[in-house]
């Protein structure tokens, strides 16, 4: 148990069993060790906690206001970028075209290009529809900053109205989608590193020429 908390403690990002499985004496019970530190730490003023099915001590959430002094103030995401940001992650693999549907707008230039820079989208791949489109999808780091374990806690229709994030009077028939990381039939993955560069490559240059 000692030498996953150094572990956890030491690492800069989260670590999976697999990782944490790697650097312990052969046939280590994992999982039964975790449980026991997670329970050992479930008092203290950090816990380890579980984010995107990868584990990492965070501090208590009855003591994250002695954090505040010390966070730093981020600009805050215009209203189409978070309107994008929660179509894509509820709708993912979304195109663009899918997220100016969804939107009844056209989503402007730099927006999806700003949620990238922040690191809460990515390229997911090609739809295997006419034109092989792009799609968009959330990362990890979007679960890690809202404190997901996976993209399928999103908050539903009812989470949302008790939170006064909708409206009581919604229109007959709506409804909100379960989100899926592993997407629909039909949306492909990038092969490999080569293929995702040369269409973050296209993404590039189809802004440069909405500039032009």
């Amino acid at each position: 148990m000692r030498m996953v908390e150094a572990l956890l403690f030491a690492a800069a990002e989260p670590l999976d069993i697999d990782s944490i499985a790697g650097r312990l004496p052969e046939g280590a019970d994992v999982g039964a060790v975790i449980e026991d530190l997670q329970k050992a730490y479930e008092d203290k003023g950090v816990n380890l906690v579980r984010i995107a099915n990868k584990w990492m001590f965070r501090t208590a959430d009855d003591l994250s206001f002695l954090m505040e002094r010390e966070a730093v103030e981020q600009k805050r995401l215009s209203r189409a970028a978070m309107e994008t940001l929660a179509i894509i992650a509820y709708h993912q693999p979304a195109t663009r075209a899918e997220i100016e549907e969804i939107r009844g707008v056209s989503v402007s230039k730099g927006t999806i290009d700003v949620l990238m820079e922040t690191g809460w989208v990515r390229l997911r791949g090609r739809k295997r529809t006419p034109g092989r489109p792009v799609t968009y999808g959330t990362t990890e780091e979007f679960l890690v900053h809202f404190g997901l374990e996976n993209i399928g806690d999103l908050p539903g229709v009812d989470e949302l109205k008790a939170a006064g994030l909708l409206d009581g009077r919604l229109p007959p028939g709506f409804d909100i989608p379960n989100p899926n990381e592993a997407g629909g039939e039909g949306d492909g993955e990038f092969a490999d590193e080569e293929e995702y560069g040369a269409d973050i490559d296209d993404h590039l240059a189809q802004e440069t020429s909405e500039d032009d």
